[in-house]
């Protein structure tokens, strides 16, 4: 990798655009890159990996913005880097998130982050990528280093590796872990401890599983459990279970003894119980025997009464339907004097009168009588019919009476209207002549609206310019005044920072004399010792006072820019006013507005009444020509009315004279129709009474003749006795079931007493049933207390022999899980450098970082040798710094030897010049293996950081030649220094200048 070209612009100090010529500066091989402190030496580098990898290293990174703070608001920060990678000529460009001025309003918005990837192929340069993820993997995929890496194998940090040469195992192998991505050993170490866990768990669950069930075991068994080795848990549960096994079975066949004896006391106490209800049950049968004997009469009795009550059952239907006959005559007779009452009442019709029917007092039911109403009847059905013909004229009589109030009514209406008309026709002309004679004259008031509303918009537009022109002047006065507060407060948080700034420089000295602790390098020199170090002044200012001072001084800037930015815009505002204006005054100009809207109100107002007078002036003609059109219409109706009306009067009149001949004495012809048919309909219902009361009579002879038969029949002499005898369904219901029971009650008790074993039982001696009972609950208690003993028993051993098969496959299944464990364990110990295996208490990855140390000695030994003549060797070595007590911190040791005393010495009792010589050859070799380790490419171009103030001349002679042998195969080397002595010695330099608006960069030689 080479570097070529760096450019940056509003990046860290550099507030303009900067260029860095790497291939004019890599000309002579090695160059210097100088400055004071706080220039931006550091920047530059720190540009160099932002291009490459979008980040700068340590903790610059925390910052966040690594946009300058010199820059105008508006100037985007950007790093470009061109370089050339394994043969591949790259252009890289990246601007960094940043907070820019918002295009429009006030404030700032964020600008996102930016990159872009070019590659040089034939002549041009061609995209490869914009997006940040992939530029990062392009650039570390081609140089084969990561940032980190990146930052000890090319810029390789003095001030670190002091650090690493004098640190304890614990930060040696952090740096290592950083440089050589040990961390997948690290990784290896950390899963064979969690895997040793995760098996330890399992095995720890799979022994306490074992642990419970032998502890239930031996509750179970009342046997204390063995302790030592778990594989003689086994046979001790087997023991138990065996020893309960038998002891379940001794128990088991006792209770079969005590259930046997208890058997047979429930027998023969089952026996004498048997023998005591039979001799109890012949007893109740002899004594229920003599009751029923008592109870026959009673029951003969109960038999007579069913037999009579039977036979009047078969009577009293018959009995019913004679009654029934006569309520249904005497019903008859009622209705039938009912209507020939009312037949009587009839009002004659001809020369009939109510002695035309005959008399019905001495023979009701006459054919005469009968045939004398029905022929009344159909002569009134016969009138009815002839007058339903006339029924036609009626309605017709009604219509046309309607008909002619209806045109009698529309005649009247068709005169006033005709009126209404005549007197419209003659006002309508005169009021048509005054509507045209004010038309006319608001015709001629009515001008342009359209002029008069532009004449007003311009009025406005320019009364609005006045007052806005009054407004602004103020305000612009207001913001002029803020503007020279804002000035004058931003120099004067200027002036403030840049004499904190002068006092904290004269007093760095002293800052950094602070710090200083006893026995620990001076971070400028490198030195433990401090002979002398400076005492500042009481009052000189802290990093947090410039901090302050620079965050107050931005503050004021940014508020002074935003007061000279309101002030611009308001002058802007306040011209394009004064120009809208047209030379009026605010009070002109209203006056103006005032007489436009005047005018326009007045133009409005005619428009509206001409409009008015226009659609008055049709309303009346049409209003007109209506009136008549509607005259000559009613002249032409009323005559067809008055001749319509004279057609219908005549029908009227000649429907009048048939109507009346045909009422007769009632009121119309309706009421007579009427009439006749209630005539006709009682008529007849009188004719269908007397047919019924003949009916009913004969109906009512008829039930009484069979009635009479029955009862003689079934041995009553009279139907009195019939009704005596009669007894319901549910009295003679319960007669038979009262019968029967007392049957049955006796046919039981014989059926008893010929029992052939009960009256065997009867004359047996009685039984002692109460000793037997006795007998029998002694034995009942006997039995069940040894059944209670077997199944405790037998439930102890069925629990010994589950938990005993529980507890081998506990066991079984706890082994492999065990042997895992102790593998896994062992393992895991052995990697972490625990084990009694690891002699030397190495940690796998201190291991592999060790080989990985041992390589950078032997390579930083080829650049000491030259650098320290000869004197000093780096040896490396297994064993733990002092004051180290972990049991695996060994393997990353580091001793140095003094070849003039034979002896090994500890880093940290080095000089500062020693130090740094042992640090840079301790760099230059870890960068060596570092690019193998990342791939073996080749690195053309090197930065040394700082740390040559602490050499004599003639070793940082040395030093030199062996930078200078860098150099071989075209290699560029920068070093970063502010030693004065290097600028002589190194001719091609990059000097950055210091000055109040940012830094700038100055190319020599």
């Amino acid at each position: 990798m080479r570097l070529h070209k760096l450019t940056v612009r509003a990046f860290g100090p550099f507030a303009g655009t900067e260029t860095v010529d790497f291939d004019r500066l890599g000309d002579g091989g090695l160059f210097l890159i100088h400055g004071p402190t706080g220039a931006g030496k550091t920047s530059v580098l720190d540009a160099v990996c932002f291009a490459l990898y979008g980040h700068v290293p340590g903790a610059r990174e925390a910052a966040r913005s690594l946009r300058s703070n010199h820059a105008g608001t508006a100037t985007a920060p950007e790093v470009a880097l061109e370089l050339t990678v394994g043969g591949r000529r790259l252009h890289l460009l990246r601007r960094p998130a940043w907070q820019r001025p918002k295009k429009r309003g006030t404030g700032t918005t964020e600008e996102k982050a930016k990159v872009v990837v070019q590659e040089l192929q034939e002549g041009t340069w061609q995209p490869i990528t914009n997006r940040p993820d992939e530029a990062g993997q392009f650039v570390k995929d081609r140089i084969g280093l990561s940032l980190a890496q990146f930052c000890q194998v090319v810029l390789l940090p003095q001030g670190d590796f002091a650090r690493f040469l004098r640190a304890d195992a614990k930060q040696r192998r952090s740096d290592l872990e950083r440089i050589f991505a040990a961390g997948v050993f690290t990784q290896v170490e950390e899963w064979l401890a969690d895997r040793a866990r995760t098996l330890g768990q399992a095995a720890g669950q799979a022994e306490a599983a074992v642990a419970q069930t032998a502890d239930l075991v031996a509750e179970v068994g009342r046997s204390a459990r063995p302790e030592g080795d778990v594989e003689e848990l086994a046979p001790w549960a087997a023991e138990l279970a065996s020893l309960a096994a038998g002891t379940a079975d001794d128990t088991a066949q006792a209770a079969a003894a005590a259930r046997r004896e208890r058997d047979s006391a429930r027998g023969a106490l089952e026996e004498a119980r048997e023998l005591e209800r039979r001799r109890r049950t012949r007893a109740d049968a002899l004594r229920r025997e003599g009751e029923l004997a008592e109870q026959a009469p009673e029951r003969a009795k109960l038999h007579a009464e069913l037999e009579a009550a039977e036979r009047a059952a078969g009577v009293m239907p018959l009995l019913r339907t004679e009654e029934f006959r006569r309520t249904q005559l005497e019903k008859a007779e009622l209705a039938a004097t009912e209507r020939l009452g009312l037949v009587r009442r009839l009002a004659p019709t001809g020369g009939d009168g109510a002695d035309r029917y005959g008399d019905d007092s001495g023979d009701r039911g006459s054919v005469h009588y009968r045939e004398a109403l029905s022929a009344a009847e159909r002569e009134r059905r016969d009138e009815i019919a002839k007058l339903e013909h006339l029924r036609g004229d009626a309605e017709r009589l009604r219509t046309v009476r309607a008909e002619i109030a209806a045109a009698d009514a529309e005649t009247e209406e068709a005169r006033r209207r005709l009126q209404s008309c005549l007197q419209e026709a003659a006002d309508l002309p005169g009021r048509r002549d005054r509507v045209v004679a004010e038309l006319e004259d608001a015709r001629s008031r009515t001008g342009s609206r359209v002029s008069a509303e532009e004449v007003l918009e311009l009025a406005r537009a320019r009364h609005g310019s006045a007052q806005a022109q009054q407004r602004l002047t103020e305000e612009l006065a207001q913001a002029q005044e803020r503007r020279r507060t804002r000035v004058d407060a931003a120099q004067a948080a200027r002036d403030r920072l840049q004499q904190v700034r002068r006092a904290r420089i004269e007093g760095m000295a002293a800052e950094l004399a602070d710090r200083l602790e006893e026995g620990e390098a001076c971070p400028v020199c490198g030195s433990v010792e401090h002979p002398a170090p400076a005492v500042g002044a009481p009052d000189r200012p802290s990093p947090q006072d410039e901090e302050s001072a620079t965050a107050a001084a931005e503050a004021a800037a940014e508020e002074r820019s935003a007061a000279e930015n309101a002030v611009a815009k308001l002058q802007e505002q306040l011209t394009a006013a004064q120009e809208a204006t047209g030379g009026f005054s605010e009070a002109a100009a209203a006056e103006l507005v005032d007489e436009r809207r005047a005018e326009l109100e007045r133009v409005d107002a005619a428009a509206a009444e001409t409009d008015r007078l226009a659609a008055r002036l049709k309303e009346i003609e049409g209003a007109l020509e209506k009136a008549r059109t509607d005259e000559a219409e009613l002249d032409r109706r009323i005559a067809e009315l008055e001749e319509g009306r004279a057609r219908l009067a005549a029908d009227a009149e000649r429907l009048t004279r048939t109507l009346d001949a045909a009422r007769g004495g009632d009121s119309d012809l309706a009421a007579r129709i009427g009439r006749l048919g209630e005539e006709a309909d009682l008529l007849a219902e009188a004719v269908q009474a007397l047919d019924d009361r003949a009916a009913a009579a004969e109906e009512l002879r008829a039930a009484e003749r069979e009635a009479r038969a029955a009862w003689n029949g079934a041995g009553f002499t009279g139907a009195h006795q019939v009704r005596a005898a009669e007894r319901s369904d549910d009295e003679r219901h319960r007669l038979r079931e009262r019968i029967r029971a007392h049957d049955d009650e006796v046919a039981k008790v014989r059926a008893v007493l010929d029992d052939a074993e009960l009256a065997a039982a009867g004359a047996r001696p009685a039984p002692d049933v109460a000793g037997l009972a006795a007998a029998a609950e002694a034995a009942e208690g006997t039995a069940e207390h040894a059944v209670r003993w077997r199944d405790h028993f037998a439930d102890r051993a069925q629990r010994l022999a589950e938990l005993r098969a529980r507890l081998e496959h506990g066991l079984a299944e706890s082994r492999p899980a065990r042997r895992k464990h102790s593998v896994a364990d062992g393992l895991a110990r052995l990697a972490a450098g625990t084990s009694g295996d690891n002699r030397e208490n190495v940690r796998l990855s201190a291991y592999v970082l060790a080989a990985r140390l041992e390589q950078v000695v032997a390579a930083a030994n080829d650049r000491l040798a030259t650098m320290a003549g000869g004197r000093y060797e780096l040896r490396h070595t297994v064993d733990k710094a002092a004051g180290d007590r972990s049991r695996s911190g060994g393997g990353l040791g580091l001793r140095v030897l003094d070849a003039w005393t034979g002896q090994e010495r500890d880093p940290a009792t080095l000089s500062g010049g020693e130090t740094f010589v042992a640090s840079l050859a301790l760099a230059l070799g870890l960068g060596d293996v570092a690019a193998q380790e990342a791939g073996g490419g080749d690195i053309d171009t090197l930065f040394i950081d700082e740390g040559f103030g602490t050499l004599d001349e003639e070793t940082l002679e040395e030093v030199l030649e062996v930078l200078d042998s860098l150099r071989d195969g075209g290699r560029a080397v920068g070093v970063v220094s502010h030693v004065a002595d290097l600028r002589t010695r190194i001719t091609t330099r990059l000097r950055i200048l210091k000055t109040p608006t940012g830094s700038r960069l100055q190319q020599t030689g």
